[in-house]
């Protein structure tokens, strides 16, 4: 805040320095150190900045009035004034003191020209109520003189502020000295003779009216008397204003006769306007009659001609002209012609669609006329209708028969013949537009067009995929593989050397690669040219499958029959509710040709079974090219194509598990069973078979095959339980070692190849403990009472027990550890006896020599705890003997 409210001459000269350095000619007429603030900065904790409020006069140079103004200064860092604001007094629309202020200090000046009135002014802030009323006054008064008006006082009575400035006039000194310093104001005395006066009254008048009112007794203590006072003072009045009248009367007299002449003139005067007023009344009447009848005049003529210019539009909607009315009750339908026909039929669609209420007016739809030619454009209508779909209908039938009599067009013997439609679709083309009009006009035209359509190109489709079929069995060369892989008869070079029969599949991808995009194409161009409003089939640009690089003239993209309204432009196929028509109609169109496809695949799986797999992963290629809302019947024909193929392979898979099942049938089968090695031939042809997605089909023989297998094995096992376990090890050893390589890249044949391991692991040590069992079977049934016997007694106490003494240990030891290299070479000798297979004995010996040491590991620790002192061979010297021999 400012230190104090009166300026000297040092704060004058500074502000002139000031304010002549920014380069203006003003007189400063008051300058005085002010406090700058918004309110919301004191309750933040914020200091206020301090400013100099200087009020400055210029004269202008053309004899104008003069100009105030209100400048802002503040301080730079080095403490010297410089201008910051500047304000037009004449701009100054209000002075507001702020309420929350007690001490009266803070005011805010509100001018009308600030650019953004939604920030709050500043608050200005004084040291005293002195030095306000001091830069208030100044303005007041420049304001009044200069400007000729005052700004809005709120809060302060401007009485007030003249009453404190009558006191405070003569008081003033030039300079005061406070304790903060020079703090004086630099107003001079002239400055201050403020005129208040002006606004109340002058300091004379004042004085006057005080002499009156001092000399004047009223007396208004006494009510009475007053009262009597004013009673008489009032009857005075009124006899004085009596008296006057009677002085008057002449001159009354002659008002009064004036008054008379005057009133005579005024009745002739309002008889002659009567009489005017009632001519007036009859011409504007004569003239509105006028006006009106010159008004129906006019409306009836502008109705007449609109009238006329309706009736020639309705007379043009109903004329059909000659042109058009031949080419639609008998012009020729041959190629030349159909731009009339065409034209004809745009005519007679706009002409029916302008004759219905929407775009005729409702006023003209009972008309006999509009009825009448209704009537004959319906019948015009039919007519054409007719004539086409009669045409169309023998159209297709003769252009079929033709290319069927033509044998060129189809596979003869020793040559296939890719199916070529294109000459076909461009003739049909010629037509497109013709049906589409005959949409347009008479939906229901469409269905016989559409049976008739199908049943034509259904003989032809057939007979080309016949013939195709035929010809292409004829010309591919394989011989039969075996089907009897796991059969018990059958030799093993037999299934090793089979023929190679990739021909075989090579000629069914062949015989999908031409057919399917081709039905596809059909299907396409069937549903555009006969107008099904449903989504396009194949996308702008992309083939029907995954496969079809090249343009074959059958494409369907090549063919422009996108449907167009009347005014040139596409119409969306966003109707769906077409498709169930459209896929009966596909029905219709390729029904049958599926047989020529499923005795490719009956032919495929007589030849090589194997080759189902291939046939599946191709299958499953061109299904997944396919999109779910394409062609219905090529989809379902691939979906059947599949389900055939995975139903022929399944016979094959149920035929290779009976012949496992057959080898239940042979009397005691020792050694490896020959399906075991079978089957690692046979999984390794099938997996070179595998294409795309028949992954699932296999791994679903895999598992089907294997299991059975296995159970095969366990019953074949079971038929004779002394050599149960050396089977099984024997087979699950062969079955890992068979599958070895696969098992590490098929992850099924790997989960059955940990399942052979387990089992293998499983009959190995049934097999060893029966083995060890043999020979040391009262060491250990000596060791397995001891510890049957831990369970309820200490250890102390066993050798107090029946039959475990330390005398009963010395002779089970005696018996079983004497001869210990006789037993194990028994141990050995028993082993290789009942193994088949030489190549498994060294790793089974060396189990059950781990398996012995074990036990006997047992055994010596038991003894351990039983009994302490007695001595038997440590662990260490019966690993050496068992090493030894």
């Amino acid at each position: 805040m400012a230190a104090s409210g009166a300026e000297d001459a040092e704060l004058r000269r500074a502000c002139a320095a000031a304010i002549g350095g920014a380069g203006s000619k003003q007189d400063i007429v008051l300058a005085i150190r002010v406090a700058k603030g918004r309110g919301i900065l004191e309750k933040l904790g914020r200091v206020a900045k301090p400013r100099v409020l200087v009020l400055t006069t210029q004269n202008s140079s053309k004899g104008q009035r003069t100009k105030a103004f209100l400048r802002v200064l503040k301080y730079s860092s080095g403490g010297v004034l410089e201008p910051a604001k500047l304000y037009k007094l004449k701009h100054l629309a209000k002075v507001e003191v702020i309420s929350n202020d007690p001490t009266g200090c803070t005011f805010i000046l509100g001018f009308d020209n600030l650019r953004s009135q939604s920030v709050a002014p500043p608050q200005w802030t004084m040291r005293n109520i002195d030095d306000r009323n001091r830069l208030l006054l100044c303005i007041l008064n420049m304001c009044k003189e200069m400007l000729g008006r005052l700004p809005k006082f709120i809060g302060i009575d401007i009485v007030e502020m003249a009453l404190w400035a009558k006191e405070n006039t003569p008081t003033v000194n030039n300079q005061v000295n406070t304790q903060d310093g020079p703090a004086a104001s630099v107003m001079t005395q002239p400055d201050l003779k403020v005129t208040v006066e002006k606004d109340l009254v002058s300091q004379a008048e004042e004085e006057d009216m005080e002499a009156l009112l001092g000399t004047y007794v009223m007396g208004i203590g006494e009510a009475e008397a007053f009262s009597e006072r004013l009673k008489r003072e009032l009857l005075a009045l009124e006899a004085a204003n009596v008296h006057a009248l009677l002085e008057s009367e002449p001159l009354i007299e002659e008002v009064l006769q004036g008054l008379e002449a005057a009133s005579v003139c005024v009745d002739d005067m309002d008889e002659w306007l009567r009489i005017f007023n009632v001519k007036l009344r009859h011409m504007r009447e004569d003239i509105e009659s006028i006006e009106s009848r010159n008004n129906k005049l006019e409306m009836q003529s502008v109705n007449n001609k609109a009238l006329i210019d309706e009736l020639d539009k309705l007379l043009e909607c109903l004329r059909i002209p000659s042109e058009f009315a031949a080419s639609l009750t008998g012009g020729s339908f041959d190629e030349a012609r159909m731009l009339k026909n065409v034209e004809a039929c745009e005519w007679l669609t706009g002409a029916i669609c302008s004759l219905e209420v929407p775009n005729l007016d409702p006023c003209y739809a009972h008309m006999r006329a509009v009825k009448e030619k209704q009537a004959e454009l319906e019948k015009l209508k039919n007519t054409f209708v007719r004539r086409a779909s009669e045409f169309l209908r023998n159209y297709f039938s003769s252009l079929v028969d033709f290319m069927i009599s033509d044998k060129s067009y189809f596979s003869q013997r020793g040559q296939l013949k890719r199916p070529d439609h294109a000459d076909l679709r461009y003739k049909c083309r010629t037509y497109a537009r013709l049906l589409q009009h005959l949409k347009s006009l008479d939906k229901n035209c469409l269905g016989p067009l559409r049976k008739a359509y199908c049943h034509s190109l259904n003989l032809l489709l057939r007979r080309e995929a016949r013939e195709f079929a035929n010809e292409l069995r004829a010309s591919t060369k394989a011989s039969r593989n075996p089907t009897g892989w796991l059969e018990v008869s059958t030799g093993s070079s037999q299934t090793a050397n089979s023929a190679d029969t990739s021909t075989v599949s090579d000629a069914y991808s062949k015989m999908l690669t031409i057919f399917i995009p081709l039905l596809v194409d059909e299907s396409s161009f069937f549903a555009h040219f006969m107008c099904f409003e449903v989504p396009a089939f194949v996308p702008p640009g992309a083939p029907a499958n995954g496969t079809k690089s090249e343009s074959d003239g059958n494409d369907a993209n090549d063919d422009d029959l996108s449907l167009m309204d009347f005014d040139g432009n596409n119409i969306k196929r966003n109707n769906s509710g077409e498709l169930g028509t459209l896929n009966e109609a596909l029905q219709d169109l390729l029904d049958g040709i599926q047989e020529d496809f499923y005795a490719v695949v009956d032919w495929a799986y007589k030849i090589d079974p194997l080759r189902c797999i291939s046939m599946h992963g191709i299958t499953e290629r061109y299904l997944s090219g396919q999109k779910a809302d394409a062609a219905g019947f090529v989809r379902k024909l691939l979906d059947d194509l599949e389900s055939k193929i995975s139903v022929q392979f399944g016979r094959f898979v149920d035929e290779a598990c009976h012949q496992i099942e057959r080898n239940e049938r042979n009397i005691r089968q020792m050694g490896v069973l020959s399906y075991i090695p079978r089957f690692s031939t046979l999984a390794t042809r099938m997996e070179q078979y595998i294409l795309g997605q028949s992954r699932d089909l296999v791994d679903q023989a895999y598992t089907k095959l294997v299991s059975t297998m296995f159970a095969t094995l366990e019953k074949i096992a079971q038929s004779d339980p002394k050599y149960a376990d050396v089977v099984l090890l024997e087979n699950y050893a062969a079955f890992q070692n068979s599958l070895y390589d696969l098992a590490n890249v098929v992850p099924m044949l790997a989960k059955f190849y940990h399942q052979a391991s387990e089992a293998y692991e499983q009959a190995c040590t049934r097999h060893i403990n029966i083995i060890i069992y043999m020979q040391f079977e009262r060491l250990f049934q000596f060791a397995r009472k001891i510890e049957d016997l831990m369970y309820t007694i200490t250890p102390e106490e066993i050798p107090f027990q029946l039959g475990l003494s330390k005398m009963d240990l010395r002779k089970v030891l005696k018996s079983s550890l004497s001869g210990i290299d006789k037993s194990v070479n028994a141990m050995y000798r028993k082993l290789q006896k009942n193994l088949t297979s030489e190549e498994l004995l060294p790793s089974l010996w060396d189990k059950c020599k781990k398996e012995f040491l074990e036990k006997y590991e047992s055994f010596v620790q038991l003894v351990a705890k039983v009994y302490p002192n007695e001595s038997i061979p440590s662990v260490t010297e019966m690993r050496d003997i068992l090493a030894s021999l």
